[in-house]
């Protein structure tokens, strides 16, 4: 099974990588973080050179249908993320293999 990556995770990496405290690389990592989001929710788009970008979509309200019992329903207008791998990114999640 494979390993999931956490805010520690990248901390430590921080932490060993470049040298600084782990109170520093906590705070780098946090500050990261919150100014990505930040950009997200203000309807930005977020593009990491050679991994990926990603991007918040507005959708329209509509008609969805229940699967299990056919019954209609109408779907409220949200916003959703997406994300979109560089060529880079899918190429060495594809060497990995």
């Amino acid at each position: 099974m494979s390993k999931t990556l956490t805010r520690a995770d990248l901390t430590e990496a921080v932490y060993k990588n470049i040298g600084l405290s782990r109170n520093e690389s906590a705070e780098l990592v946090e500050t990261f973080l919150e100014e990505v989001c930040g950009c997200l929710e203000a309807g930005e788009e977020v593009k990491l050179s050679s991994f990926g970008t990603f991007s918040v979509h507005a959708k329209r309200e509509r008609v969805g249908r229940n699967p299990k019992t056919g019954v209609e329903a109408t779907i409220t207008p949200r916003r959703v993320l997406s994300f979109r791998p560089s060529h880079i990114l899918k190429d060495r999640v594809d060497g990995s293999l």
